[in-house]
């Protein structure tokens, strides 16, 4: 039975195929498809801050897929992906060309320790604190439902848009 899988895809730095990121980001999306997913729905590309030492601004969205394939096997396709648009291993939250995420896997919760490494944990671990991967989210998925914190995605991107309650002392 196909599942819907939600992938979140990121870019800041140029390719010399694609052009920009939002062209990189648009390329794998086409990429996807080649591999055998069917895209059933898209959101915007959106420009983000980065985190960590990276300069760059990224460009990111989200895609939902309709697949047979289990997530396990789906991670190897991504990572093939990656490595085909040029994305080398190296520092957390460096630059890089793409990056591609399981955010979701229907209800399904993978905790598989053994390839956490790999980045097999869905819902994705940062999935509820991340603006730059909610967004794209509540476009194509507001009432997908977290398994684990029970909340819909646009309740989760209200709580993380929340002000955050400053400490005693605090300016």
């Amino acid at each position: 039975m196909p599942a819907i899988i939600h992938i979140a895809l990121g870019s800041n730095r140029r390719h010399g195929r694609h052009g920009s990121p939002q062209g990189v980001v648009a390329a794998a999306i086409v990429a996807l498809a080649d591999a055998g997913l069917t895209v059933v729905a898209r959101s915007a590309i959106r420009t983000t801050k980065p985190i960590g030492p990276s300069k760059r601004a990224f460009a990111n969205t989200a895609i939902a897929v309709e697949t047979d394939v289990p997530v396990d096997d789906l991670l190897i396709v991504l990572k093939q992906i990656e490595r085909d648009f040029g994305r080398r291993r190296g520092r957390r939250w460096a630059e890089r060309v793409l990056d591609l995420d399981i955010v979701t896997a229907g209800g399904a919760v993978t905790h598989d320790w053994r390839r956490a490494r790999q980045g097999l944990i869905v819902p994705h671990r940062s999935l509820a604190t991340r603006a730059f991967v909610l967004d794209p989210l509540v476009d194509i998925a507001p009432l997908w439902r977290h398994p684990v914190l029970h909340l819909t995605a646009r309740q989760l991107r209200a709580r993380q848009r929340r002000p955050k309650p400053q400490s005693a002392g605090s300016p």
